[in-house]
C-alpha cells in the first residue's frame, strides 16, 4: 500500500508490524536502527531502542522483539529481506547483496529468531524487496560460480545469455536473486505462499536508487520494520 509517492508499506493486512522501504528524497516516519553493513553475515539482536551505526558496525542482518523499534538495512541493488514472526513477536531485516546470499545470511537470521525467540520458520512471513532484477545482474563467471558451490539451484537462478548486442546488461552471466533468496527462505521452511517477492527491479526503476546504475555513492533505500 502506498502513502505517497516515497513511502511504500508493505505486509498489508498485518496489523501487528508495520513496514516500509522508501523512494528517493523520502523522510523518515521515525528513527531507524541501521548497522554498518559490509555484505557479511553477521546477525545483531537490536535490545534497546538507539543502538548506533558504530555499536552495530559489521552487522548486515537485525532482529529484535521490542515493540515500537524499528530495524533496517540500507540498499541500491542488494536484496533486502523482511521477516515476520506472528506467534512469537520477532521480526528480522536482512541486507542479501549476492555476497550475503553466497553466505546464505537469511540462514543465519532464521537461526537468531529461533534461538533466541523461539521462532518457527513455518510460521514466519516475508517479503523480499526491491533489488536488481535477473536481467540486470549481469555477473562474471567467478560469481555464477560461487552461487553453485554454495548449493543453490543453477537451473532456477543462472542463465548464459550469449555474446549479448551491445546494450547494458545484455548477454553474458546473468543470476536471479530473487528466485535465489526465495529457493534459500524455502529451503529454511518458510511456506512458499508466504514469501512475497514484489519483482521491483532498481537497475530500471528511476524513483529507486541503483548502485549500478549510479555508482557506489548514490543514495540508499531503507527497508524497514518494526513490531507495533
Amino acid at each position: 500500500m502506498q502513502d505517497n509517492n516515497q513511502i511504500i508499506k508493505l505486509f498489508p493486512g498485518e496489523a501487528g508490524v508495520e513496514a516500509f522501504y522508501t523512494q528517493r528524497e523520502a523522510a523518515l516516519p521515525y528513527p531507524v536502527i541501521q548497522g554498518h553493513q559490509v555484505h557479511g553475515s553477521r546477525v545483531a539482536i537490536v535490545e534497546r531502542p538507539g543502538m548506533t551505526r558504530e555499536e552495530l558496525e559489521g552487522y548486515d542482518a537485525f532482529v529484535t522483539n521490542r515493540p515500537g523499534v524499528a530495524i533496517g538495512v540500507r540498499t541500491a541493488d542488494c536484496v533486502p529481506v523482511l521477516l515476520y514472526d506472528p506467534v512469537q513477536r520477532v521480526v528480522a531485516a536482512v541486507h542479501a547483496g549476492w555476497k550475503g546470499t553466497v553466505l546464505h545470511i537469511s540462514e543465519g537470521a532464521l537461526e537468531a529468531m529461533g534461538q533466541e525467540f523461539g521462532s518457527r520458520p513455518s510460521e514466519l512471513k516475508a517479503v523480499i524487496g526491491p533489488s536488481i532484477g535477473p536481467d540486470s545482474f549481469q555477473v562474471g563467471e567467478e560469481v555464477a560460480e560461487k552461487f553453485k558451490e554454495a548449493g543453490f539451484p543453477m537451473d532456477e537462478i543462472w542463465s548464459f545469455r550469449g555474446p549479448g548486442d551491445g546494450s547494458p546488461m545484455s548477454g553474458g552471466h546473468h543470476i536471479d536473486l530473487w528466485k535465489a533468496n526465495r529457493w534459500l527462505l524455502e529451503q529454511l521452511g518458510i511456506p512458499p505462499d508466504s514469501i512475497e517477492v514484489l519483482g521491483i527491479d532498481t537497475y530500471t526503476t528511476e524513483s529507486l536508487f541503483s548502485a549500478r546504475r549510479e555508482g557506489v555513492a548514490c543514495g540508499r533505500i531503507i527497508n524497514s520494520i518494526m513490531l507495533k
